[in-house]
């Protein structure tokens, strides 16, 4: 359809696509452009002996720990993880006892500290973290092995003609999920020649911590979803194809 918005998913490419698919049954155009790729680094995961518990902040946590040689290892254990997708990404890589917190990284701290474990926690952490996961829980008194598992490496560049369409205004909105995707389309946007483009296109944020980098590099048009959840930005991305956002 001509008159259906094209919007750009900047998610690392294993969860945008399923925010792709949700975007196109709203009836907008989705484009894919990972700002950040997933690497493994390989870090050896300790003897699982001892261990009780496993905390995930991230669905690119789950996949690290399940491809990790020593994974299979932990997969008995009480899974913690901090919403909703993540949590269903460890059931489907073969976790089975897995509890959702309520999408943040505090909400996913006191939820453990509530449950109180029995014995250390394994935290297949990233390379950049967005908070302190660890040292909220070593302050409830908990014992934390962070094991850096993973890391994304940003992009350097737009995709080829992403550029152009993005300057003749052929991209109506983003999707940002997290504050450093956030924090690298806006630098890879930084140039005088995209000052029209902070003043027209829409951004879609996860929250305010996310659009944050974006209010910085002044945008002007920026939306927040009510809560950090995949389906609060599905609301956020329908008012937007409908037109309901005004600027």
């Amino acid at each position: 359809m001509a008159d259906r918005r094209s919007v750009l998913v900047t998610r690392p490419r294993a969860d945008a696509e399923r925010t792709a698919a949700g975007l196109a049954a709203l009836g907008l155009d989705p484009i894919i452009a990972p700002m950040l790729e997933e690497r493994f680094t390989g870090v050896a995961l300790p003897d699982a002996t001892g261990f009780a518990a496993i905390a995930l902040t991230s669905a690119n946590g789950v996949r690290a720990l399940a491809a990790h040689p020593q994974g299979e290892e932990f997969s008995a254990l009480r899974v913690y993880a901090v919403g909703e997708h993540t949590a269903a990404e460890a059931r489907a890589a073969g976790f089975d006892h897995v509890s959702a917190a309520e999408g943040t990284l505090h909400d996913l701290s006191r939820t453990i500290i509530a449950d109180r474990p029995s014995g250390k926690i394994l935290y297949p952490a990233a390379h950049h973290q967005s908070g302190d996961l660890a040292g909220l829980l070593a302050e409830a008194g908990l014992t934390v092995d962070m094991r850096v598992l993973y890391e994304m490496q940003p992009a350097t560049m737009l995709p080829p003609g992403l550029a152009e369409r993005l300057g003749t205004g052929a991209i109506d909105g983003v999707v940002f999920y997290s504050r450093r995707t956030a924090q690298i389309f806006a630098g890879l946007v930084a140039s005088r020649d995209y000052g029209e483009l902070r003043g027209r296109i829409y951004c879609l944020c996860l929250s305010e911590n996310v659009a944050q980098p974006l209010i910085e590099s002044h945008f002007l048009r920026i939306g927040l979803a009510d809560y950090p959840s995949h389906e609060a930005m599905m609301t956020l991305a329908l008012a937007f194809a409908r037109d309901q956002i005004s600027p």
